[in-house]
């Protein structure tokens, strides 16, 4: 018995719910031979207790065929997921979690965040959705490579489509191709409404959500739906997204969310032939922001084709190439996010009393007249609408 042996039986060991091996994943470590004795470690990434039996009798049936006699495998495994403890209003109480990822402008990579992201989440054991929140540019069907499926219907509520281990439900799978949406403010809050609530996510974790550029009726819509765990913002490291990314970070201190942190993709160039990295967009010039919001960088993402071509191929790089160094970040920066939306549960989770409207059930708080004095507001203080924006 060797390990090569050892280790092409436990590549054979696919892990539940994926299509990888346990090898390929780099989980399998500690590899003891003693003549055909074998015993080893599995870091797993699940604390689901069937995914750890399912690992252990996989590896013990596919070990003994080729010869091994004692078998003795170790399963580390991460702590079960607490249960949310926020408070206020949510029209999705079977989500435990929920991660706003947002941005003050388009194009800078915030759909592609989001799909790493919660593949990221999922292969770290958690049960996640991903809610395409982008009304006017749902990208997410391309890059999770359903495109041409259409969601079930049961009764009056739709399943998610389900792809690489997530929930993924998006407007772009519930239009025609191609379709321009010409809505005003009203009915894309009335849209994020019920992509909460009539839409059937299971008892998911987490729902990551891949938020409209802007700060606009989405966002507080959002907001005052449910109660969101932690904020993301994604940007570049050019100043005129920087700028755009400021006003990301505000939206959240004045919708009282905490920040899990700054994202900074097309940080940097990797070249596909020497692996190089080169700084060609600048470097260092996130940090000045994320001090500003007592915050920090979770993760710097190159710019490297195989990212672009797994969002055009619906492959994401996390899922497809999760040794690449773009992945490793990704993988990084979910385990920074989880993290934090533990300590906040672990604190008596978030509230979102404090962003309700003020205005009567029926009138729009854009037709609530301010004072003809009212001074301009100061930035921590409400509109004076009556929007709950702060």
């Amino acid at each position: 018995m060797t390990e090569e042996i050892v280790k092409s039986a436990l590549s054979k060991v696919m892990y539940p719910g994926f299509t990888k091996d346990i090898v390929t994943f780099g989980f399998v470590n500690s590899i003891v031979i003693n003549a055909n004795d074998v015993s080893f470690n599995v870091d797993i990434t699940s604390s689901a207790p069937e995914v750890a039996q399912q690992i252990t009798d996989d590896a013990k049936a596919e070990l003994k065929a080729v010869g091994a006699a004692n078998i003795s495998c170790q399963i580390n495994a991460p702590k079960m997921p607490k249960e949310s403890s926020s408070k206020g209003k949510n029209i999705a109480p079977q989500v435990k979690n929920f991660l706003m990822v947002s941005s003050g402008k388009g194009g800078v990579g915030k759909s592609t965040t989001s799909v790493n992201i919660a593949i990221a989440l999922a292969a770290q054991g958690k049960k996640v959705g991903l809610l395409d929140a982008d009304i006017y540019g749902p990208n997410i069907p391309r890059m999770m490579g359903i495109a041409d499926i259409k969601p079930e219907v049961n009764g009056n509520k739709v399943l998610p489509i389900k792809a690489y281990g997530i929930e993924v439900m998006s407007m772009g799978s519930l239009m025609e191709s191609g379709q321009s949406l010409i809505w005003r403010g009203a009915m894309i809050m009335k849209a994020i409404e019920q992509f909460l609530r009539d839409i059937l996510w299971s008892e998911l974790d987490v729902l990551v959500i891949d938020m409209p550029p802007g700060t606009g009726d989405a966002q507080l819509t959002l907001a005052q739906s449910v109660p969101v765990t932690v904020g993301l913002t994604v940007t570049t490291p050019q100043g005129v997204s920087l700028d755009d990314s400021r006003r990301s970070l505000d939206m959240f201190r004045k919708l009282h969310i905490p920040i899990a942190g700054i994202i900074e993709n097309m940080s940097g160039f990797i070249a596909p032939d020497t692996g190089v990295e080169y700084d060609i967009f600048g470097k260092g010039t996130t940090q000045p922001m994320a001090d500003e919001f007592e915050t920090k960088i979770i993760a710097e993402i190159p710019i490297e084709s195989s990212i672009r071509v797994g969002g055009d191929e619906g492959k994401p790089i996390t899922f497809v190439n999760p040794t690449s160094e773009s992945a490793k970040r990704y993988h990084a920066a979910a385990a920074s996010i989880w993290t934090m939306i533990e300590d906040i549960n672990a604190n008596g989770g978030v509230d979102n009393q404090a962003v309700q409207p003020t205005t009567p059930p029926g009138v729009s708080a854009c037709s609530t007249p301010k004072p003809q004095a009212a001074p301009a507001p100061k930035s921590d203080e409400s509109c004076g609408t009556g929007c709950g924006c702060h």
